[in-house]
């Protein structure tokens, strides 16, 4: 069952940034995640501070900055990959790719001092390498974002 609010921010993270960095490829400006606030055998909760000084801010409607949908999904794919990741014994070894989108929704815009906070959880058991997820994205209590993400997990070469 995925979590919902209130989410304890205060709590010793499972994930920092630097132990993330260990299980996914990507690297800022790119690394759309700074913690893992909980991680169980059915859900997974991420968080991202969104600051001012995110590179796309400057030309994503300057004068009122607003994180673009596709970055937020692109998190919420992040925050998926390291879950199904952490399934896996040797997580090191595979690299989780995105495959799709459906049922996404943006219910209010994200702006610099927002906290997002992603919970996901699988939708289907993981068969053949092919994970379904179910995403929501919360800035406080409300849901700003949400859909179903498919992903592959791959060893790497």
């Amino acid at each position: 069952m995925l979590k919902e609010p209130p989410f304890d921010l205060l709590k010793e993270p499972v994930y920092d940034v630097l132990r993330i960095q260990k299980i996914l490829p990507h690297r800022p400006p790119f690394l759309l995640i700074d913690r893992i606030l909980e991680l169980t055998d059915d859900y997974i909760v991420g968080l991202k501070n969104v600051t001012m000084n995110e590179p796309f801010f400057v030309g994503h409607f300057p004068q009122e900055p607003v994180m673009p949908g596709v970055l937020q999904i692109e998190a919420m794919a992040q925050t998926g990959g390291i879950f199904v990741l952490s399934q896996v014994p040797d997580p090191e070894n595979y690299i989780t790719y995105f495959l799709k989108i459906d049922e996404v929704k943006f219910r209010q815009k994200v702006v610099p001092g927002d906290t997002l906070i992603f919970t996901l959880e699988l939708t289907s058991p993981v068969r053949r390498g092919i994970c379904n997820m179910r995403g929501l994205a919360y800035v406080g209590n409300k849901v700003v974002t949400e859909g179903n993400l498919m992903a592959q997990i791959v060893k790497k070469q």
